[in-house]
């Protein structure tokens, strides 16, 4: 599958990068009131502190700006998990601290996880198709970490469904939080998380 790009007519890379992040983060406020459907493109616009004119120097469409999104969503789960991967060696610990700061990661960024779930579903079919790449991406950053984790310990079978199981769950504190989080704090949901995956597993984890 070909990588979906958000063309642009302007070249300096740097300003791109902070006109998307301002149009980022004004569109999600923005779509956390209205929902994506509701909100226009003038109304980001304005959101971001630039003209409708400046923002479609740097997009095209106003999907553009929900996968931009998803970029984001995916970007930070990659530094995250690169980063916990890094300081630590191969052990059933390190896929604790793995599943841990995905959980806290998806904490942090509910809000746009929700709006994924929500809005996707009615995308144009080129749009959704590179939001689900990059939820499969996702999915198979969170194998690698097992596999490093756990070298040879469990089938390449079972580290799919656990990575897929490990990225719902994850999802799952914010969209269903209007339940979960009346009974759980964050540390006591992450914690059973953990504890549920390793009993599945059958691998002993020391906390």
């Amino acid at each position: 599958m070909e990588e979906k790009k958000v063309l642009s007519s302007v070249k300096d890379e740097e300003l791109i990068k902070k006109r998307r992040d301002q149009m980022i983060k004004g569109a999600l406020t923005l779509f956390k009131e209205k929902g994506f459907h509701k909100t226009t493109t003038r109304e980001i616009a304005k959101e971001s502190g630039f003209s409708i004119g400046t923002l479609y120097e740097y997009i095209r469409t106003k999907e553009d700006v929900l996968f931009l999104v998803c970029e984001s969503i995916h970007g930070e789960v990659l530094k995250r998990l690169e980063h916990v991967m890094e300081r630590n060696k191969p052990s059933a610990e390190n896929l604790g601290a793995v599943i841990s700061s995905f959980f806290r990661l998806m904490d942090e960024m509910q809000e746009e996880i929700l709006i994924l779930y929500q809005e996707v579903k009615s995308l144009s079919k080129e749009t959704r198709s590179a939001i689900l790449q990059k939820e499969k991406e996702m999915a198979l950053m969170l194998e690698k970490a097992i596999t490093a984790s756990l070298p040879n310990e469990i089938s390449k079978k079972d580290i799919t469904l656990l990575a897929n199981n490990i990225m719902i769950q994850g999802h799952m504190w914010g969209f269903r939080r209007w339940m979960l989080q009346k009974e759980y704090t964050l540390d006591e949901y992450i914690e059973k998380q953990i504890h549920f995956a390793f009993l599945a597993m059958g691998i002993h984890y020391a906390k």
